[in-house]
């Protein structure tokens, strides 16, 4: 459905029982991203929650009304808990879904009951790691001209963003399949603009490290053990500065635990929401 949320139309759908908890997940990829990640990875816990999904503003269907910052997708997703009529709100997200999913819970800390994180980062020094992994791998050949122009927000256009991920997506898994990976490229929707406002205008100001320990709502921590672009380090160090938060590490997943190892990551998510937000008894 359509949603004008902030003055943009976005592209929301919602699932679960309309009295349930609500949960707000923000995809990951900003430009590159849409709302088929979270619906997949939170939809089955529609059971118990609301669960709300949607593409954000210059992303996916939604429509693209600048500015593409941090603040301004946080205040999105706070329009979209006032749409819902819920006080408080799980908020989450992956990998770029999890920088916003952290900047929310430091902007309007008094509606947030819980987080949950994966492959994500507190600061921009990930791409130092990032870079660096890529250098030392041997999966495939790299195009660093194109390699550094998507990892500084210089993307001429939407099938140039496309080209560019299209060249990088086999760094993201633990056991590269072509057909998989071909196949997620074709499925995805680009929009460059968001993109290269990521990595221009958000990413050079981008470290939360020394707020993150006014977060005291529970908070779930996931990470691949293989993942090359926010490495274990990243969630570590995550982990290690909100005080009631857990680490789990996915030990056979590059930066999609949810996919390649799905079962367990249902189970530690679905896990940790029921300790977070019990059930309640009348």
């Amino acid at each position: 459905m359509d949603v004008i949320i902030n003055g943009c139309r976005l592209n929301v759908e919602v699932f679960g029982p309309e009295d349930g908890p609500v949960l707000i997940a923000h995809h990951g990829g900003g430009g590159i991203g849409s709302l088929a990640e979270p619906k997949a990875t939170f939809g089955p816990l529609a059971d118990r929650f609301r669960v709300i999904v949607f593409d954000a503003r210059g992303c996916g269907l939604s429509e693209g009304i600048p500015p593409y910052s941090h603040a301004q997708w946080a205040a999105d997703v706070d329009g979209l808990r006032q749409w819902a009529g819920a006080d408080k709100i799980v908020v989450a997200g992956g990998s770029y879904g999890g920088f916003i999913a952290l900047e929310y819970a430091l902007a309007y800390p008094d509606h947030v009951s819980a987080i949950m994180l994966r492959d994500t980062a507190a600061d921009g020094s990930n791409l130092e790691l990032a870079f660096e992994n890529a250098h030392n791998q041997d999966r495939v050949e790299i195009n660093w001209d194109n390699f550094n122009r998507y990892w500084t927000g210089n993307i001429r256009d939407d099938a140039d963003l496309k080209a560019c991920w299209a060249e990088m997506i086999p760094l993201y898994d633990f056991e590269y399949d072509k057909e998989k990976s071909d196949a997620a490229v074709e499925a995805g929707i680009y929009r460059h603009e968001a993109h290269n406002w990521c990595f221009q205008e958000n990413w050079p100001t981008y470290d939360l490290k020394d707020a993150l320990p006014s977060i005291t709502v529970p908070t779930l921590v996931t990470v691949g053990r293989r993942d090359w672009v926010t490495p274990v380090s990243a969630s570590e160090t995550i982990a290690s500065l909100i005080p009631n938060s857990s680490l789990v590490i996915f030990e056979k997943s590059g930066h999609s635990p949810q996919k390649e190892e799905p079962e367990k990551f249902q189970r530690v998510i679905r896990d940790f929401m029921d300790r977070a937000i019990p059930v309640s008894v009348d």
